[in-house]
């Protein structure tokens, strides 16, 4: 206890409950970090399968975003808990290497803490529940690889990748249109994919979008959609075979590096300068024409009297135009990124077939279409929608697409979807726990209740009686042996996964486990924490 005053001469006490703190430590500190994760895990639950249901995060400044991608939502939450900040990176992970399954491997983890939890409070040490859950997770993997069918697909024969993209999209806000965007993005994987080394650069593929229109009217281009417009009114809208000049040096004179002063005191030296000033802008502009350009694209702006000069010989020009969009112009026009007026040569110009600007609706809002270019291995997908929210969760969605079609272009294996997978690894993990006759086959039929908890979510999220569901199913697969038996989310009539066209990438799966894994042990090796006041 202390005595203090306040800026007035009041005193007032200060009671120090530092002593009374216990910090937590063994089982206590366990059960504390499992019951972080959960929470976390509780949370991502109700976002997961087709019947999902979206959350609504409101960032400090105001900005609202509505989505179900796990990896959005825990990137927008305000986590201070450190147990929790590693769901979050467990969801950044997979995020970052599969791109799709965000949501399921966070509920896979909680279901792991929730199961270790209950072997916790039986007297089980946390090592051999680690152990245990490591030597299940090694079983479900092989089980997995066992169960996988391989796609195969060419260049014109791309349905398996279509419909693989379609069970990703189907969670989405955009599912009433799924189709259409799976095709949109597996063409644009495609269009940049090199088959022969297995490699898709998804740098290559731009997603741009503007507000308006539907969603129906998003397209591929095969090409580089800028959002910007002629710096000119008077400049010419549509440009056939263009020889486009990709600058990064402004049209404006050169400046001395160091400290200068003009001192102009009569009307001629004025003029003078101003005829000087113009001779530059003519050699830049004279430059530009004589290699053969018919089209400017510059990364920095230029002056009203550079505009001017351009328009009058008949120059189009573009300003303002981002570095990363530069790069995607030079690589799919074929051209240079020249940063001096001097080093503009024929041989650096990039070329396109069309080069056109286009109006939307009726404001001013305009953007640069460059298509028909010479080398279309860059592509855009240009994303429509009523507003701002729609679109960015449209290219969230676009993403985890376009990740699908580049983890089956690496690895052409899938599993079937609908917690199949999950139900069909469960019944294996359970078996094969009869076969270690240590305190592990407690942890390994542990793991296996967790993996029914993705089914049992899909079921609880679609308006179905969870258990009575997932016994029904399990049941079914058992009796007939048959792993491709899931949850009917949708509906249709038949719990048959392969008559209802729902994969997942054995990747992405195996993925999934083995992320989960890896958290859940680190959570249980966890025994003490301290803060930094306590060093």
């Amino acid at each position: 206890m202390a005595l203090a005053f306040d800026e007035f001469g009041r005193p007032f006490i200060i009671i120090k409950e530092q002593e009374q703190k216990t910090r937590l430590r063994g089982l206590d500190a366990q059960k504390a970090n499992i019951s972080s994760g959960k929470a976390v895990a509780r949370i991502l639950r109700t976002s997961l399968g087709p019947k999902g249901m979206d959350k609504m995060l409101q960032s400090p400044d105001g900005d609202v975003t509505i989505t179900n991608d796990g990896a959005t939502i825990l990137e927008q939450m305000d986590v201070d808990n450190q147990i929790a900040k590693l769901m979050v990176e467990l969801s950044r992970s997979q995020d970052y290497e599969i791109g799709d399954g965000t949501t399921g491997v966070v509920v896979m983890a909680g279901a792991l803490l929730e199961q270790a939890e209950k072997l916790l409070e039986c007297g089980i040490h946390p090592i051999r529940v680690a152990e245990g859950y490591e030597m299940a997770s090694r079983i479900a993997v092989e089980h997995l690889e066992r169960i996988a069918n391989k796609f195969e697909f060419g260049v014109n024969e791309f349905e398996p990748l279509i419909q693989t993209c379609m069970t990703t999209l189907s969670s989405k806000i955009v599912n009433r249109c799924k189709r259409s965007m799976a095709e949109i993005a597996v063409e644009a994987v495609l269009a940049v994919a090199d088959l022969e080394r297995k490699d898709v650069n998804l740098d290559l593929i731009k997603v741009e979008g503007k507000v308006g229109g539907k969603l129906e009217d998003t397209e591929l281009i095969y090409g580089i959609v800028v959002d910007k417009d002629m710096s000119h009114p008077q400049m010419p809208k549509q440009i056939q075979d263009a020889n486009i000049a990709i600058l990064t040096c402004p049209f404006e004179p050169p400046k001395p590096k160091t400290k200068h002063k003009v001192d102009i005191d009569t009307v001629e030296k004025f003029q003078t300068l101003r005829l000087q000033e113009q001779k530059y802008f003519d050699d830049m502009v004279q430059k530009c024409k004589d290699v053969g350009a018919t089209l400017v694209i510059c990364q920095w702006g230029f002056d009203d009297e550079a505009n001017h000069l351009l328009m009058h010989r008949n120059l189009p020009a573009v300003r303002w135009v981002g570095g990363v969009e530069l790069e995607l112009i030079a690589i799919a026009t074929g051209g240079r990124i020249v940063p001096r007026f001097q080093e503009l040569t024929p041989e650096k110009l990039g070329r396109a077939g069309l080069v056109r600007e286009k109006s939307f609706g009726t404001t001013k809002d305009r953007m640069i279409y460059i298509e028909h270019c010479a080398n279309s291995r860059a592509v855009t997908i240009f994303i429509r929608g009523g507003n701002k929210m729609m679109i960015e969760e449209t290219k969230r969605s676009i993403h985890d697409a376009l990740c699908v079609a580049r983890n089956l272009i690496r690895n052409n294996s899938i599993v079937y979807g609908g917690g199949s997978a999950e139900i069909s690894c469960s019944i294996a993990v359970e078996a094969a726990a009869d076969k270690h006759p240590g305190v592990e086959q407690y942890a390994i039929r542990a793991f296996a209740d967790a993996l029914d908890s993705i089914p049992m979510a899909l079921a609880e999220n679609s308006g179905l009686q969870p258990i009575e569901t997932l016994s029904a199913v399990k049941s079914q697969q058992i009796k007939e042996n048959n792993p491709w038996c899931g949850i009917d989310c949708n509906d249709v009539g038949t719990n048959d996964m392969r008559e209802q066209n729902v994969f997942e990438t054995l990747i992405g799966k195996q993925q999934q486990i083995l992320l989960a894994t890896q958290v859940v042990k680190m959570i249980l090796k966890i025994d003490d924490v301290i803060s930094p006041s306590e060093y």
